[in-house]
């Protein structure tokens, strides 16, 4: 009988820093969303730390007290690793890691690990290890020994080069590898979104926190089977789904990765070629969880990002998910406070027709009401009235003397591309 392998979890520390007095519940909040990050990462937390001090120790991080502090608890709790709230540099790492005797990862560094043990496709395998390798670079001296699958072998070295500078540029070399072939990745989908243009199908992209129902609220509009769980970043690879609106026009529904706090640099930059899909979008639907304590602070995060990518311009309906884990008298004060929320569940199906509906009066802004005809037995003629009935709503269908009469809400979009002529 074979014996089935099971993972090890690691023992995690929780270590944040807070500024001040005001900011300790933000830092509290903020070490509780970093324990659902170790958890998704597959460690067990067994230990959390707040210092309070005005800016972090330049060597240490927390200072030479509670660093001697901190090695001891790990110690006693057994901790396997200790993951820090903030970005560490180089030499704080390196110096931590000496006085703890245990491995010491930051925030950037633990969500690259979650996005690397995500991903699926080749695609997004790629976006993620360019991130990582950029994250890697300038933390190269001192790493030692770790990084001698790097190295090594003939060739691989000139005259007098040390194993550093051959580290060096060997991830050079792959980051350069890497970006090339992303920018393929980036034409093809560029190409993709000519072609949708081209056919004026209306997209609307989902954007939102992590872990709000976005993935959810996609399986919902367009019945997919979509992976969705209670957990951090399960959608990294972009999904494209057709949905038919109740005027019977298609549209499509793009579901993205989701948003954190402080997302790295790095990886927004490795998820532009995906993230573009949203800046060049139709409409943009925020889904938000009506049901976090720091559901602003969320917003903001996710607001920042689109500003990033170049979506803060694109036409956006916030909506407040999860509204069933809302009392009465909370769900009554968000709509005083937003009279244009939308207050939907996904899980129940709540509020979902009234989304529905509003999606449709926003895609329908944009068109043009024609009188068109047709020659029902010309085969170009019959391609473009399907186009029609397909992308616009039909008010009138009339057939007289051979010729077919329709009155529709044309998109301007299909009108440009089909060059439609009024009768």
């Amino acid at each position: 009988m074979s014996r089935q392998r099971v993972a090890v979890r690691e023992r995690a520390a929780l270590v944040g820093l807070v500024p001040g007095s005001k900011q300790r519940l933000a830092a509290e909040r903020s070490l509780e969303e970093l324990a659902g990050l170790a958890q998704a990462a597959g460690a067990d937390v067994v230990l959390r730390v707040l210092q309070e001090r005005p800016k972090p120790d330049p060597s240490t991080f927390l200072g030479s007290g509670k660093i001697k502090t901190l090695a001891a608890s790990c110690a006693e709790t057994r901790t396997d690793v200790v993951v820090f709230d903030n970005e560490l540099t180089p030499a704080q790492l390196r110096q931590i890691e000496a006085e703890v005797q245990c491995k010491i990862i930051d925030r950037t560094q633990l969500i690259l690990d979650i996005f690397a043990r995500r991903a699926r496709t080749r695609e997004g395998k790629l976006q993620v290890e360019l991130a990582q390798l950029q994250y890697l670079l300038p933390r190269l001296v001192g790493a030692g020994a770790a990084l001698s699958r790097l190295g090594g072998g003939i060739g691989t070295r000139g005259p007098g080069e040390t194993k550093l500078e051959t580290d060096r540029r060997r991830i050079r070399t792959r980051i350069h590898a890497v970006s090339q072939d992303i920018d393929q990745v980036r034409k093809r989908r560029a190409q993709l979104r000519e072609r949708r243009h081209k056919a004026s199908v209306p997209t609307v992209a989902l954007v939102g926190y992590t872990n709000a129902g976005k993935t959810t609220l996609f399986n919902v509009l367009t019945k997919a089977g979509a992976e969705a769980s209670n957990a951090l970043f399960v959608t990294l690879d972009p999904l494209i789904r057709q949905v038919r609106l109740p005027d019977n026009r298609a549209l499509l529904v793009s579901d993205t990765v989701g948003f954190i706090d402080r997302l790295p640099h790095a990886l927004v930059a490795a998820f532009r070629a995906t993230l573009e899909a949203v800046a060049e979008a139709d409409l943009i639907l925020h889904v938000i969880d009506a049901s976090a304590p720091d559901r602003d602070r969320r917003m903001d995060a996710v607001r920042q990002v689109l500003e990033e990518v170049g979506a803060s311009e694109v036409a956006m309906i916030e909506v407040y998910n999860k509204c069933d884990a809302l009392t009465v008298d909370e769900r009554r004060r968000l709509q005083a406070l937003d009279p244009a929320a939308l207050c939907i569940s996904a899980l129940d199906g709540d509020g979902i027709d009234d989304l529905v509906e509003t999606v449709t009066s926003r895609v329908a802004l944009d068109v043009r009401r024609m009188t068109l005809t047709f020659d029902p037995g010309n085969p170009a003629d019959q391609e473009r009235m399907a186009r029609v009935y397909r992308h616009a709503r039909v008010l009138v269908h009339e057939s007289r003397d051979g010729r077919v009469s329709i009155v529709a809400d044309v998109p301007r979009r299909l009108a440009a591309a089909m060059n439609l002529a009024t009768a």
